[in-house]
């Protein structure tokens, strides 16, 4: 089932303490979509300015992206964030934002994105959000993202957005700050009984607490999940992270979703998400997700297995 994604495509300059990289290929529909591609057919949509370059179209051209709902507004300057991360990785001072051609950004999707089965609502203002979910009232998964600022400055829209989609992803301080409730348990289950006031949606039957280091858990109306984070010795730039999970985890979803949403799909999805995301810790940017291959996943997955299972009750 195809993908569309709808989002921030960026240049980013990040330094951690382990190097640094100036403009590098970033945004969060870039990483969910190089992710999500090794599973379906991903479309993006997402504004660019006068200075994207082709190097940078070509990176999701090779991984098979459709980029035909790229936008590159003339005289425009592409979205930039410059940021730094603490030693543990776990905080990031955020020195420049540049919206650029972000700021009046007014999604414009082709026929081929509006017809796909599942769609992605990355992380942006929640009337956008709410507005491509309308023009794509067939899709049969949806997933959104946010992130606090929204919940500060427009909650009652993110909440309305939130409403209309099937599956929600957040770390697990924001859906704590969204819903008031004190725990991840209690705050999924406050955002899972969600429905459209009109009574027209079906509300989020899935929610994703994206939790770092210490990996991720998935709550549903029957149940909770969880795995850690891959094992790594060498983390080097958490950028784009989340929105590599969540390309893992939609994408797989959106591969196998023929059966419907079983809790078995879903908890396969979760692993997916959790080795695409720590493969893009590896490098800086997109660098790492860019040579990744099939066989690499798999024996990664293999691992992530072996060291999550045991046997026993007791």
């Amino acid at each position: 089932m195809s993908i569309t994604v709808v989002g921030s495509i960026a240049y980013d300059t990040v330094k951690t303490p382990f190097g640094e990289r100036e403009r590098m290929l970033g945004g969060a529909a870039v990483h969910f979509a190089l992710a999500a591609a090794f599973f379906d057919e991903v479309r993006v949509v997402g504004p660019v300015g006068d200075d994207f370059g082709e190097p940078e179209l070509d990176v999701m051209r090779r991984r098979g992206v459709d980029i035909v709902d790229v936008e590159r507004i003339a005289g425009g300057k592409t979205f930039f964030w410059h940021g730094e991360y603490g030693w543990d990785l776990n905080s990031r001072e955020t020195h420049d934002t540049q919206l650029g051609v972000f700021e009046g950004f007014a999604p414009k999707l082709s026929p081929s994105s509006r017809a796909s089965d599942v769609l992605f609502l990355a992380n942006i203002q929640p009337d956008l959000q709410r507005e491509v979910r309308a023009q794509l009232p067939d899709a049969k998964f949806v997933a959104l993202d946010s992130m606090n600022l929204w919940i500060d400055i427009a909650r009652d829209s993110l909440v309305s957005a939130i409403e209309n989609v099937d599956c929600v992803v957040l770390n697990d301080a924001e859906l704590r700050q969204l819903t008031g409730k004190p725990n991840l348990i209690s705050a999924a289950r406050e955002v899972l009984a969600w429905k459209p006031a009109d009574g027209g949606g079906r509300g989020p039957s899935v929610i994703i607490a994206k939790q770092g280091e210490y990996g991720a858990a998935l709550v549903t109306q029957d149940g909770f999940f969880a795995l850690p984070a891959y094992p790594l010795e060498t983390v080097i730039d958490p950028t784009g992270a989340g929105d590599t999970f969540a390309g893992g985890f939609v994408g797989f979803i959106a591969a196998n979703l023929q059966d419907g949403l079983s809790d078995a799909l879903l908890r396969r999805a979760m692993a997916h998400a959790t080795v695409l995301a720590s493969f893009n810790v590896e490098e800086f940017g997109t660098e790492r997700v860019q040579r990744l291959t099939q066989p690499e996943i798999a024996a990664r997955m293999d691992e992530l297995h072996a060291i999550t299972q045991f046997s026993g009750s007791r």
